[in-house]
């Protein structure tokens, strides 16, 4: 989770930068605030977001890509694995936007009311939807593993949510940087694609899936890989788990 800005709605790359004044208004974040506010152009929004926002735009579009593409699977040849592939490989390319947006931000000096919401929404269908509809689309597909790979992906949004509203309040070091993750970001999410990857390299799709189902034949089916998710999901929203940033 890039967090670009250090307010309190801020993405989760902190600026290592020296530390400003923040009783002081920020001179760009003032003129994107009027630019969003006053200009009723037909592309006033676009005018208004700065070079990181764009990239953290292509974070969120590798998120939608492997949706569909997750959702070309399903609908394919499922012994052709191409869109399954994609749909698990737009997720660490969304993470390398992910990490360039506040790249960029710290370069050019700029921060974004703008990226400080785009950020979040991008990391969620990136790091939450993308992985979980990758799951879906290997197999995880009953209606018990429906449920649990929604709560991983609200887990991740309220990951995010708290983040936003607690960054403020989380220790600092001396350039103003959080000194720790409340929590494991989002992004560790790569974590379950790595391991899908390696499931459809190895042709463990479908009916193949790891460990099978487990109360077969009930309505309470579900495959126990899936709590892979659900630990990911509790390690995320955890607040005692303490991750030191690099």
């Amino acid at each position: 989770m890039s967090r670009r800005n250090g307010g309190p709605n801020g993405a989760e790359k902190d600026i290592a930068a020296p530390v400003k004044d923040l009783t002081k208004p920020d001179p760009t974040q003032d003129k994107q605030a009027r630019l969003l506010n006053s200009d009723s152009g037909h592309f006033s929004l676009i005018r208004a977001l700065h070079l990181a926002d764009f990239i953290t735009a292509l974070n969120g579009f590798c998120g939608v890509m492997s949706v569909f593409s997750s959702m070309r699977y399903c609908l394919g040849d499922p012994h052709s694995y191409t869109n399954i592939y994609a749909a698990l490989g737009f997720v660490p390319l969304g993470l390398f936007f992910d990490f360039m947006d506040g790249k960029v931000a710290r370069w050019r000096q700029k921060s974004s009311l703008m990226g400080q919401e785009l950020d979040s929404l991008a990391d969620l269908i990136s790091f939450g939807v993308g992985p979980a509809a990758a799951a879906f689309a290997i197999g995880l597909r009953t209606p018990v593993d429906h449920v649990l790979l929604t709560i991983f992906v609200l887990c991740g949004l309220l990951r995010l949510a708290r983040f936003n509203v607690t960054v403020t309040a989380l220790p600092k070091d001396a350039t103003g940087k959080s000194k720790y993750f409340e929590g494991t970001p989002i992004p560790t999410s790569l974590s379950l694609v790595s391991l899908m990857a390696y499931w459809v390299s190895q042709g463990w799709v479908l009916e193949n899936i790891p460990y099978g189902t487990a109360l077969t034949g009930t309505a309470f089916e579900f495959h126990p890989v899936v709590g892979l998710f659900i630990v990911h999901g509790c390690l995320m929203v955890s607040k005692s788990l303490h991750i030191p940033k690099p």
